[in-house]
């Protein structure tokens, strides 16, 4: 396939970038994922751009994993992964049939919930986020479903690893686990149910995977140089940016 029969200059730019923006994001830098869903979206659609990352995302999970595995947090994973795969069940079946112009709605209202409950916690320093099971049950379902529907659950999973004060190492490879699963849990989904994931969409990932890596890499020397407190505000303010390009694209 030669991608300038199939998308203008301006297009192969965006994707481009977007593939590179999961490097980054699956190296570490949480937040940033939200401009490529962004991206994706004005080239392929809201509900088809899915069908786009959903494999290039599975590609940069297995980097991150093989990079971060010993700082995973098992117990962490455990509270999440099955209230997420019940979240990703709802989301196939709503999602499959909805209106584009719903969807992207629907979309861009989560992110906004997003961005207030962070700034809440980021300024209402009092406030005591619950450690137990009913706030990742919580999270888990409403991040199942946005991941089904539109890849944003990093938002999310960046709440509630911010709320427990977790450290980068330990957030990011704990992480990387939970979305490798989940995202591999979702690809029969996207390819036999909703049909967004076929031999052309595949090959465009191929073009894609250089960028990815690149962005991996160059993601890796970033998150390395930034400690365990600023990375937490590195999240938030990434998290926030990507959530307001989002919502006014």
């Amino acid at each position: 396939m030669n991608l300038l029969s199939y998308f203008s200059i301006l297009h192969i730019i965006l994707i481009f970038s977007g593939a590179f923006i999961i490097g980054l994001a699956k190296a570490g830098l949480k937040g940033i994922e939200m401009l490529n869903v962004t991206i994706m979206a004005l080239v392929f659609g809201g509900k088809g751009s899915t069908g786009i990352v959903l494999p290039l995302l599975c590609a940069a999970d297995i980097a991150a994993v093989i990079y971060y595995n010993r700082h995973a947090q098992w117990n962490h994973f455990w509270k999440l992964i099955p209230w997420m795969a019940v979240g990703i069940l709802i989301g196939v079946v709503v999602g499959k049939d909805m209106d584009e112009t719903i969807f992207r709605k629907i979309m861009a209202g989560i992110i906004m919930v997003t961005v207030i409950i962070m700034l809440v916690m980021e300024f209402n320093r009092i406030i005591d986020v619950p450690h137990n099971k009913f706030f990742a049950a919580g999270t888990g379902l409403v991040s199942g479903f946005t991941t089904m529907l539109g890849n944003l659950a990093g938002a999310f999973s960046n709440i509630y690893f911010l709320a427990l004060r977790m450290t980068k190492n330990d957030f990011i490879g704990t992480a990387a686990w939970i979305f490798l699963v989940i995202n591999l849990f979702k690809l029969p989904f996207q390819a036999f149910y909703w049909k967004n994931i076929t031999s052309s969409t595949l090959l465009i990932d191929l073009y894609l995977l250089p960028a990815l890596f690149l962005g991996f890499w160059l993601g890796l020397k970033i998150v390395n140089r930034i400690n365990d407190n600023n990375y937490h505000k590195v999240v938030i303010i990434l998290t926030l940016a990507g959530a307001i390009f989002i919502f006014f694209r």
